[in-house]
């Protein structure tokens, strides 16, 4: 039976898979657990969520199944997941849960759970929770219920957090954000003008439908064609739940987590900030960042696909950024998950502070056309061994030399091989990613 958590929580389609008698039950689970590891005082939890319609069946499920198991509820309402995960510290909480599918269409949502301190939950705490959905249970009654008690300054608590983490002021920008019409809505733009900068909202009204619903991170054109007619400095765009953010510099240009991240560690190495001076990165990061980083004496560690995987490490090694080319950005000294209107500030105060553009802060990296392909394979492990595939592969890697790669990756979800080739031409990319799909097919 397939574990029912994934690398970021339990997703699915809202009230189909994720139906609110699920969602109450993880939540009740979730609440015993934490009871039983430390039965000094009665838990306390906070939850969130994005505006999706969705979100209010399921805040109430959740908020039911924590009190049910005798959790106290503070509940925050709409908020980006970093504010959530801020709030678990700040609030002392024992526990956060966001309810959000992210950058997920509006007929998903989904449940990610925060530890003590806003750290995402152990592999083997989340194993207990599953365990317990179907277990008896004995419920508490009369003053052994759970209260709920809303937290009003929730997001002024959150923006103050965020300022604080900014080391010079935006004065002399102009910027236009992309809402995606979720979470971020009123964060976003209020902590850009409290910083100094001249904000433009767009995509700003949600009305629990139109979240990510062509625009956000995932959809910049909008915002690309904004900053121009606008005159901006640069855009900023954030996805449902604002974990993370892609920017436009000042000619419509995009810039991604990849060139965000260069940007970011060579500010932090100027300030002696930058732990180890390492970076830390997916398999999926442009080689460019590594010929970037090797030009500036920055090691580059890489991890798994998955921003839980580079927060691991990031927590293990105390590594002081990290990130992933789709716009998780994580500074540890400031926030416990990628957060991307914190990302935005560093950004945008490093602007302020050196005088250059954005497009002239990015330039450290030159991204180099990246291809990929997906192989729908009958047996993703036949690929794995098979002597064609990796002679293959061994080829078009002595034929790219240092200037281009090759990845190959099982899905973990479908029956694909993913081929990721990059070069210093897009064609040279294209035709050897093809060559390289045509053996992964044959070898399944």
């Amino acid at each position: 039976m397939a574990r029912l958590f994934g690398t970021d929580g339990v997703r699915g389609l809202a009230n189909e898979e994720l139906t609110p008698e699920l969602a109450l039950a993880l939540a009740a689970s979730a609440a015993r657990v934490l009871a039983a590891h430390d039965r000094s005082h009665r838990p306390v939890a906070v939850v969130g969520r994005d505006p999706r319609a969705s979100g209010e069946m399921l805040e109430a499920a959740v908020v039911a199944g924590l009190t049910s198991a005798g959790a106290d509820v503070l509940r925050l309402g709409v908020l980006p997941t970093p504010a959530v995960a801020y709030l678990v510290g700040a609030l002392e909480a024992d526990l956060g849960v966001m309810i959000s599918a992210s950058h997920n269409p509006m007929p998903d949502n989904g449940i990610k759970l925060f530890a003590a301190g806003g750290h995402k939950l152990p592999d083997g705490i989340e194993d207990e929770i599953e365990a317990g959905l179907d277990a008896p249970v004995t419920r508490p009654t009369g003053i052994g219920v759970g209260r709920v008690q809303d937290v009003p300054d929730a997001g002024d608590r959150y923006i103050q957090h965020l300022l604080s983490a900014t080391p010079h002021p935006l004065a002399g920008l102009r910027v236009v954000v992309d809402c995606a019409n979720g979470a971020s809505s009123f964060a976003a733009p209020e902590v850009y003008r409290k910083a100094g900068a001249e904000v433009i909202a767009i995509h700003a009204e949600p009305d629990g439908v139109n979240i990510n619903e062509r625009c956000g991170s995932n959809h910049p054109d909008a915002l690309r064609a904004a900053v121009v007619e606008h005159g901006a400095d640069l855009g900023i765009a954030h996805d449902g739940d604002a974990d993370r953010c892609v920017a436009v510099d000042a000619a419509g240009e995009l810039v991604d987590g990849d060139q965000i991240m260069a940007v970011l560690a060579l500010a932090l190495a100027e300030t002696g900030e930058l732990t180890k001076n390492t970076l830390v990165a997916t398999v999926m990061s442009n080689l460019g960042l590594h010929l970037a980083m090797r030009a500036h004496d920055i090691d580059l560690v890489t991890t798994a696909v998955g921003d839980r995987y580079v927060l691991e490490e990031l927590r293990a090694s105390g590594f002081a950024l990290g990130g992933e080319q789709s716009g998780h950005v994580v500074l540890p000294a400031y926030a416990t998950t990628g957060d991307g209107l914190l990302t935005a500030l560093r950004v945008m105060s490093r602007m302020a502070s050196t005088g250059k553009s954005l497009a002239e802060l990015a330039a450290v990296m030159n991204r180099l056309p990246q291809v990929l392909v997906n192989v729908p394979v009958a047996d993703k492990a036949a690929v794995a061994v098979s002597p064609a595939v990796r002679d293959a592969v061994d080829a078009v890697e002595a034929e790219l030399g240092e200037e281009g790669r090759v990845l190959l990756r099982p899905s973990g979800t479908e029956q694909l091989v993913r081929v990721m080739v990059e070069a210093t031409a897009h064609d040279t990319a294209q035709a050897a990613a093809d060559r390289l799909a045509g053996v992964v097919s044959s070898a399944s």
